[in-house]
């Protein structure tokens, strides 16, 4: 249970600094129509999705503590399988990489930034 609490407080904070950072620099009246490269975005190109994947993992760590089945730790984890299979394979990550590539795809910096990046996990690339 305090593993699976952890990992729901780690993609909380991951998150919820994605988001704030992005409300910030989208208040900027600079920023308008430009893609978001600084703080968790300089190292993930959809940091708060990895934040939601890490607090439904988390909650299905919580769960499937108190499950004495197999099968039982199965369903705690189908929630988390399917939001992940959402968010990478068929409406969050493509649905934006495909609406970026439209948008920025012809600029050097764009293209720059999306090989120096990682899509979902925010760590630097080495």
């Amino acid at each position: 249970m305090c593993a699976g609490l952890a990992v729901w407080l780690c993609g909380f904070s991951l998150e919820w600094t994605a988001d704030a950072q992005k409300s910030a620099w989208r208040a900027d009246p600079a920023n308008q129509g430009r893609y978001i490269d600084t703080g968790l975005w300089s190292l993930a190109r959809h940091p708060n999705y990895c934040g939601e994947i890490m607090l439904w993992l988390g909650c299905a760590c919580i769960g499937a503590g108190g499950v004495g089945s197999a099968g039982g730790v199965a369903a705690a984890f189908a929630s988390p399988a399917f939001v992940t299979l959402l968010l990478t394979r068929v409406s969050g990550v493509p649905m934006l990489e495909a609406s970026a590539r439209k948008r920025w795809g012809k600029e050097k910096g764009w293209r720059e930034y999306q090989a120096r990046t990682r899509t979902l996990l925010p760590l630097p690339h080495w």
